[in-house]
């Protein structure tokens, strides 16, 4: 069996735009995303930490890094899932994020989820 067959984690995204909290007049876009995580390895495995850049469409740059998500640390094993929601204010209407997850498997083994890129943006600003 290989490593990737081992240690693998599956991260799915969904975001939202939150209008009644967004201040566009204030440079300030409020949004919420949903992420899936699903280890479809063969190894149980723990969420650690996660580590997030999250960029405006100025360029602008927000490293996040700390301890879980959302104030856990799940422990999945092989087929489970964990669903969570949190958010993040960016300064333009459009932005993206990427980041990792850093999770450790049962058996010791130290290693990263990546996720992928993701946008950010209000509705409608995009043709």
């Amino acid at each position: 069996m290989t490593d990737e067959e081992k240690y693998n984690i599956n991260v799915t995204v969904s975001v939202r735009y939150i209008k009644e909290q967004s201040k566009p007049e204030n440079n300030q876009y409020v949004f919420a995303y949903t992420i899936n995580i699903i280890n479809v390895g063969h190894e149980a495995v723990k969420l650690l930490s996660r580590h997030w850049l999250i960029t405006d469409a100025d360029g602008k740059v927000q490293e996040v890094r700390g301890p879980g998500v959302v104030g856990q640390h799940p422990h999945l094993q092989p087929g489970e899932n964990f669903t969570y929601t949190s958010g993040s204010i960016i300064e333009t209407p459009i932005g993206s994020m990427q980041g990792s997850y850093q999770m450790k498997a049962d058996d010791g083994t130290l290693f990263d989820a990546e996720i992928e890129p993701f946008s950010l943006s209000q509705p409608n600003i995009l043709h």
